[in-house]
């Protein structure tokens, strides 16, 4: 019992030991690390030699331009880096001059902050460099230079940016594959999540609606780290040409992009799976055991990082395959009733698996040290088609200039509450006025779950933080022990900010609490306002969404459904082409494919956003919640007809699969123009009943068939597929028919 004990402790603390080593490895604590340098040393540097002032300025523009340094191509880093640094010289030149007239400062600071917020219409990295700005804007509240002239301190925070871009390149020079490595394999691990998921999925006694929701989310994050894989490995064989180390990330990334559409492929719905499996229940357990290895290779592999001769074999797997084949012949064989009919659902499950088998040998063969460059598979040509560049047009920043754009409201709703937040400091006279303005640009959002749970964390983290510190300061009287824990804190609290906010608030806290430790004695009056500016800062935040032009998750949720539909309708068309046509696979393809699963997977974020705000702002929630499943089931029926003509030899295209698509694309085509008006729906809808499909293609007879003599592969083969299409066709005529219904009643 004891050495029970002591082997689960030993565990606990070898993974925890593991989990340690990777956050000390990971990109976020390297940058974290850079920018504390690029704060610290300048800083330190301006006291040694007597010029406090320019020391500080140029740590102050280190800290404000390092926000826009996040996972990208290394040329979009530069250049917002670049433009962080520009926009905070700016504006410390304007916050310069905010410390004369009150009425005045708090008028500029409306305005300023409105300006800087709007950059956001621009994209995720411009809404970090107009977060730069806000911090600039804010914080020149908390200095004043003595010494230097105000144009001499702004020229001094851009040349603080400069310096940061140094030390990131200089770090970048030392470690050029950091960023790829954690981003491909957190990606090989999530892909190994979600067949776990789908491996419990096969099991009707596991909660299928728990995990139908969790794969939403999960779908959503992969597709977002596909896109950030594409920016970095693209462009980044786009600017220094061939590398054979790109190349083969970029081959894993195809990989990783195929197992996730055959992931999604379902080649029949779960209720006659179910009624199959209740027949033959022990292949419940052959199929799961099949997936849930290659899933554990696949978390392995990201456990393991870039070791080649600790990649997994494949003995494990394949007799895991060759139990089923086994047992599939026998079935085959079988007398029983229904028997053939679940062995051709059977077998194109088993064909589905073998896909993800040979997608997952690619990808531990080309992490090895084998030698191959993407050139040999994928032209160089078309793979700039595959990015999402972003628009920065004018038209874009006149576009959200309006009330009905949730960047507007975000920006306007933000500058006032600033403006609100910055009477109440001057007016009660809190110690750090500053500290509430800061709060408010910390914790505001766009949309309305996020700036909850940042006012949730960043109050909670704030406590926890004034605890450890108090206690500390109580126990310990050490400017160096201070000096320490203040460098130690913020290195942890700026590495934590994307991972865990509340954890990043509470090391903030202590930071703050020890920086002030060491230039005044009274370090428990600094914790008591602490707290109180984020309680204020917290309050105005939260008060401000509610009240200030709101952004609801239903007044755009229509847009985002119809989106998705259409992403899906061009799927359906490229399969269909493909279909009649056979031939190689086009790009448009691919493009149509890879454009399906974005929209679906910002359908399900929009959704989930949606889920987080007041259920009183909650319209609709059930039926959009149906028509998120219905586009997600769309989408993994069209990936099981995608992948199963993709890699068979399939029979021509009769005229009864090209009527039964043009019927599906018609209900989307209604789906669509039902979605497009702003009109209530008093038109009664035709919508033909899924029953009277069942006339539309001939019905697949397998009872009867014996293949006790020799095996006949070429009507099997046929069986395969006509059953595998037929289900597709009727599942995909259902599940349009029902999101036609559902966008009629939400109208």
């Amino acid at each position: 019992m004891i050495h029970l004990h002591l082997n689960k402790i030993y565990q606990f603390i070898a993974l925890n030991f593991k989990e340690l080593i990777r956050f000390f490895g990971s990109t976020n604590f390297s940058k974290s690390l850079i920018t504390v340098i690029a704060v610290v040393l300048p800083i330190a540097l301006g006291v040694w030699l007597k010029h406090t002032e320019i020391g500080l300025a140029i740590g102050f523009g280190a800290f404000w331009s390092s926000p826009s340094d996040v996972h990208g191509s290394q040329k979009h880093k530069i250049v917002g880096i670049l433009l962080s640094a520009a926009l905070v010289m700016v504006v410390s030149f304007i916050g310069g001059y905010l410390h004369y007239q009150p009425w005045l400062s708090m008028i500029i600071l409306g305005v300023t902050s409105f300006a800087i917020a709007l950059i956001s219409s621009y994209g995720f990295r411009a809404s970090l460099i107009g977060f730069s700005g806000l911090l600039a804007l804010v914080l020149s509240f908390a200095h004043t230079p003595d010494e230097l002239e105000i144009f001499e301190y702004s020229l001094l925070v851009g040349l603080g940016g400069l310096w940061y871009l140094a030390l990131s390149m200089f770090w970048y020079s030392i470690n050029p594959k950091g960023q790829t490595e954690e981003i491909l394999y957190e990606t090989i691990g999530r892909t190994g999540k979600l067949l776990e998921i789908r491996g419990k999925l096969i099991d009707r006694n596991n909660s299928r609606k728990k995990l139908q929701a969790s794969l939403f989310v999960l779908q959503s994050e992969l597709t977002e780290q596909h896109e950030m894989l594409r920016e970095i490995l693209i462009r980044s064989r786009k600017n220094s040409g061939r590398s054979v180390y790109n190349g083969k990330r970029l081959l894993v990334l195809v990989q990783l992009i195929e197992m996730l559409e055959t992931a999604g492929a379902n080649p029949v719905d779960y209720p006659k799976m179910d009624k199959q499996f209740e027949g033959f229940p022990e292949f419940i357990q052959l199929f799961q055991n099949l997936i849930f290895k290659m899933a554990n290779q696949l978390q392995l592999i990201s456990v393991i990082g870039n070791k080649p001769k600790q990649i997994p074999e494949h003995d494990s797997l394949s007799t895991c395959f060759d139990e089923i084949r086994t047992k599939l012949l026998n079935l085959r064989k079988s007398d029983k009733a229904n028997a053939y009919k679940a062995f051709i659902m059977f077998q194109n499950l088993l064909e589905y698996q073998e896909e993800q088998f040979q997608k997952l040998k690619r990808i531990k063969w080309l992490l090895s040290d084998n030698k191959v460059a993407s050139d040999e598979f994928i032209d160089k040509k078309i793979l700039k088609r595959f990015l999402i560049s972003q628009d920065y047009s004018p038209h874009i920043l006149l576009q959200n200039f309006t009330i009905k754009s949730t960047i507007f409201r975000h920006s306007l709703r933000l500058a006032i509450t600033l403006m609100i937040g910055f009477v109440l400091g001057n007016v009660f006279s809190f110690q750090n006025p500053y500290w509430i303005l800061l709060t408010i640009i910390l914790i505001m959002r766009p949309n309305y779950g996020l700036t909850k749970t940042r006012s949730k964390d960043r109050t909670i983290g704030t406590l926890i933080g004034g605890a450890i510190a108090g206690i500390i300061v109580y126990l310990v009287q050490d400017m160096y022990v201070y000096v320490g824990l203040a460098l130690v804190s913020l290195i942890i609290a700026l590495s934590m900010v994307q991972k865990n906010y509340k954890a990043s608030a509470t090391f903030i806290t202590l930071t703050i609490v020890f920086v002030y430790g060491i230039l005044q004695p009274n370090v428990f009056l600094v914790i008591q306002y602490r707290i109180l500016d984020t309680l204020v800062g917290a309050g105005l935040s939260y008060i401000g969404f509610l009240f200030l032009w709101p952004s609801w998750g239903f007044e755009e949720i229509e847009k985002i459904v119809a989106k998705s539909v259409a992403a899906n309708r061009g799927y359906l068309f490229q399969i269909s082409d493909f279909y009649n046509r056979k031939g190689e696979v086009s790009t448009s393809y691919r493009l149509s494919r890879k454009n399906a699963f974005v929209e679906t997977a910002n359908l399900s974020s929009a959704f989930q956003r949606m889920t987080e705000e007041p259920h009183s702002k909650q319209r609709n929630l059930n039926k959009i919640y149906e028509l998120v499943e219905l586009n997600h089931y769309f989408l993994s029926s069209l990936s099981s007809l995608s992948m199963y003509i993709q890699h068979q030899n399939t029979t021509d295209a009769s005229d009864k699969f090209n009527a039964v698509i043009s019927k599906i694309d018609n209900n989307l085509s209604k789906v669509l123009q039902t979605l497009d008006s702003d009109k209530p729906n008093n038109e009664k809808r035709f919508v033909q009943d899924v029953s009277s499909f069942e006339n539309q293609l001939p019905k697949l007879e397998l009872n009867g068939v014996n293949f006790s003599e020799q095996e006949n592969t070429e009507m099997k083969r046929h069986h395969q597929e006509e059953q595998l299409v037929r289900e597709q066709l009727r599942l995909l005529f259902s599940l349009s028919s029902n999101m036609l219904k559902l966008t009629s009643n939400l109208k």
